[in-house]
């Protein structure tokens, strides 16, 4: 009922065993809250928060408009409706080296398990697409290096992202990543990396987790999670997967309704009310319901 029982400190000890055990952890990510438990329900390893996802949300697009406020309030919306560990987008930090410590206390704050800073020039624009810019190598380790120092909780995973494949190639990414391992990464997040061999090149050179991000309609090819896990990758994430599942299943519906004037041959695409209800758990606040007003002395 209600919350997640698990603790945060619970859920960052949990996050650095696994990543320790060598296993590939599968975590998509949540548009919503309620989608955080179906993940969990689902028999996932985590959850993430996407920075491109809290924007669609907001009805932004992806270049740097959400606030630190605003991704902490909604990772700390989701990360406490679930046991799982939670990684969030923390962008370029939303701001200098000071600003990014402070955005990681907020997401301490906030209860996740982790987050990843990137080192885009500010404002960032999706990983995915043509025209980024990146910081030069010591704004970058300095991002990083405020993170670490900023936590308080040493459990907290700092993911260094870095965008510089798309910009000067895979031999400068990888050098890049040895950088930030160097300033304190606790694992590397390898934007945009094409295919297989790019993949095992960035491998067998980091010797920290690496993660593994399988977007659709992105740069990369869409392997699958046994080849990631041949492949010695820690964390894939599919980060907008289940917002772009809702909202195509959504403007079928609409359209639906558009044209038919009902929603009735729609009922089968549907979670029914009592799933819904599962998820929610209306039996367990039914239950203590019961208990508070039927307690007696």
């Amino acid at each position: 009922m209600l919350y997640a029982t698990t603790t945060a400190s619970a859920k960052r000890q949990a996050l650095r065993a696994r990543l320790a055990s060598g296993e590939l952890l599968r975590v998509p990510g949540a548009f919503n809250p309620l989608s955080a438990r179906l993940i969990q329900a689902k028999g996932f390893d985590g959850v993430y928060v996407s920075g491109a996802v809290v924007s669609a949300d907001l009805g932004l697009p992806d270049i740097g408009l959400t606030t630190a406020t605003e991704v902490a309030a909604r990772a700390g919306q989701i990360a406490r409706m679930t046991d799982l560990p939670t990684l969030v987008d923390a962008d370029t930090g939303f701001g200098e080296p000071m600003n990014v410590a402070r955005t990681v206390q907020a997401l301490e704050d906030a209860g996740v398990a982790g987050c990843h800073i990137e080192d885009q020039v500010n404002p960032k624009r999706c990983g995915h697409l043509d025209g980024k810019q990146v910081v030069d190598q010591q704004a970058a380790v300095q991002r990083i290096r405020a993170a670490v120092e900023g936590r308080r909780d040493p459990d907290f995973l700092v993911m260094a992202r870095t965008d510089v494949r798309a910009v000067r190639g895979l031999d400068a990414a990888i050098d890049r990543a040895k950088a930030l391992v160097d300033a304190g990464a606790d694992a590397v997040f390898p934007e945009a990396l094409l295919g297989p061999a790019e993949l095992e090149a960035f491998r067998a050179a980091i010797d920290v987790p690496l993660l593994a991000n399988m977007t659709e309609f992105g740069k990369g090819e869409l392997l699958t999670a046994t080849q990631l896990a041949e492949l010695g990758y820690n964390i894939v994430i599919y980060p907008v997967t289940l917002l772009r599942l809702a909202m195509g299943a959504a403007e079928v519906g609409l359209d639906a309704i558009l044209a038919e004037g009902t929603q009735a041959s729609l009922l089968d695409r549907m979670q029914h009310r009592s799933a819904l209800y599962d998820l929610v758990d209306y039996a367990g606040y039914g239950q203590f319901d019961a208990g508070v007003f039927d307690f007696q002395l």
